[in-house]
């Protein structure tokens, strides 16, 4: 193992106090790392992130004349006791009709909003009412698919099935003509879509119907960060120390239940080494790992020494964790009508009740939901689609002329225009090569329950008998009720400083919200 790294900054004292690494510098680990250092016990305390950057999965970038969020893009229920809204309010990162009593009451169910136009790939725009009825009904069984956690035996292993068969049943009785109904079932398929991106999967088949319920919406209408929300991670690093985070250092393998001692530190024994790509080592007494599920499952048979119990390694293998991509498009001038926010694109040769097959090269693109209206920017206008599962995987291999052309060719089709002016440039996230992090967050997967992850967040070891809490576990995948959002993630990292803390300290006074 290569030389021991602990030194510099932040008045350490060798032997004093606990030393805790952070492993990852997205926002459970920035929280976890502000709860933390404002604790005498840990002033040994350091984090370590594997790219360049801090904020993990919430990434905002300068282009096209504005803010583009590569990453999280809204705040999910954006009410009191929502973490990220309340710091978020506190900092003023956000509008004043984000902010008021109407929005934070509002019950949207969790579901996305109605689009503003509907494209149908045959040219024509679809009927506002067919819409609304197409939406409701969706909805509807989508509520209906949350309901099996509270006990009934859910009859099918998937939401996805679930809801076809229940579409089924309803299509049987429906009288329109063949060409309503087909745009009817070809509508359903986008909203299937739709849900696979919100669940960050490839098909709502592989999404567990009896734990689906499990995930608590709160009330408040989404809402987004004019400055981006990378705002939000900003201001927790500003209130850190400057040589806190140790950037561009990826972790090779956490070595725990060991007996690790360093030059520095005479005498003194520590359960954990950090062992890093780049063979530096660190040892310390506890270490929160928050680094993302599908970095976990690429490593999950290298990445701790000695290897996870078996209940946990099987936890992070059968949770679920997708792809949910977004492809930003920049126009000379916009083609679509004043104070419109969302272009849904329906193919009408799609049904939910009909599997095509066919490559993914040919088709990929069908997979995008629509896209959404950025606030524009001086005369930039901006549209953003959204796209999920292995279409969005294989739609990172292409190349940006492709995806360009390939959007301009879909963009003319449904909008019946075959000289609407190509887009000037294409920029897009690619969240499955990224290799730290590997997909975009995660659900809960057929053959998996809210189970798993209480099991991949619990510490190690889970005897009881060695060192208590030498690894813990935060990150939104590892919060039950709010995985894959940031205020799940920002959660989970308070959680597990708060473990620490209360081992240090059992009178401590936690602040809340404890959600």
């Amino acid at each position: 193992m290569g030389a021991m790294e602990w030194s510099g900054g932040q008045a350490e004292r060798p032997g004093r106090g606990r030393r805790v690494l952070v492993v990852g510098g997205g926002i459970a680990g920035l929280g976890a790392a502000q709860r933390l250092r404002a604790h005498p016990a840990f002033s040994q305390l350091r984090v370590l992130e594997a790219t360049a950057r801090a904020g993990g999965r919430i990434r905002s970038e300068r282009g096209f004349g504005g803010v583009l969020e590569l990453g999280a893009h809204w705040i999910h229920g954006p009410s009191r006791g929502n973490p990220v809204f309340e710091l978020a309010a506190e900092h003023r990162l956000l509008r004043e009709k984000d902010l008021s009593e109407e929005n934070q009451r509002m019950e949207t169910g969790g579901h996305v909003g109605l689009p503003s136009v509907t494209y149908a790939s045959s040219g024509v725009s679809v009927s506002r009412e067919l819409v609304v009825e197409t939406a409701s009904l969706f909805h509807s069984l989508i509520d209906q698919a949350r309901e099996f956690v509270r006990g009934a035996a859910a009859p099918a292993p998937s939401v996805g099935e679930y809801v076809r068969g229940a579409l089924r049943a309803l299509a049987a009785g429906w009288t329109d003509r063949e060409d309503a109904r087909r745009l009817r079932l070809a509508l359903m398929h986008n909203f299937l879509n739709v849900e696979c991106c919100v669940s960050g999967t490839h098909s709502m088949d592989l999404v567990a119907l009896a734990p689906f319920g499990e995930y608590t919406v709160l009330p408040g209408l989404d809402c987004t960060f004019p400055g981006g929300y990378q705002g939000l991670t900003n201001h927790i690093m500003a209130s850190l120390p400057e040589d806190m985070i140790i950037f561009n250092k990826p972790v090779k393998t956490i070595h725990w239940n060991g007996s690790f001692q360093e030059a520095a530190s005479p005498g003194e024994t520590f359960p954990v080494l950090v062992e890093c790509e780049d063979g530096g080592c660190f040892p310390a007494h506890h270490v929160i790992v928050t680094v993302p599920l599908g970095f976990l499952k690429e490593h999950v048979d290298t990445f701790f020494e000695p290897p996870l119990p078996t209940e946990k390694a099987d936890a992070i293998r059968k949770l679920g964790f997708g792809t949910n991509n977004k492809i930003f498009l920049e126009f000379e001038e916009p083609f679509w009508e004043p104070g419109c926010q969302h272009i849904q694109v329906v193919w009408e040769d799609m049904s939910p009740l009909e599997d095509v097959a066919s490559q993914l090269q040919d088709v990929w693109f069908k997979k995008l939901i629509g896209f959404w209206v950025l606030p524009s920017f001086e005369s930039v206008h901006v549209l953003c689609g959204f796209i999920a599962g292995l279409e969005s995987e294989f739609m990172e291999t292409l190349t940006d002329e492709e995806v360009l052309l390939s959007l301009t060719q879909v963009l003319r089709r449904v909008t019946g225009n075959a000289r609407l002016p190509a887009p000037r440039s294409v920029l897009r996230s690619r969240w499955h090569s990224a290799p730290y992090t590997r997909g975009s967050y995660s659900y809960v997967a057929v053959g998996s329950t809210g189970e798993d992850i209480d099991r991949l967040a619990r510490p190690l070891p889970e005897d009881g008998t060695e060192a208590q809490l030498q690894i813990l576990f935060a990150g939104e995948a590892t919060h039950r009720t709010f995985y894959s959002t940031t205020h799940g993630a920002l959660l989970s990292g308070w959680r597990e400083a708060d473990r620490l803390i209360a081992l240090q300290d059992p009178q401590a006074q936690l602040p809340g919200p404890q959600l």
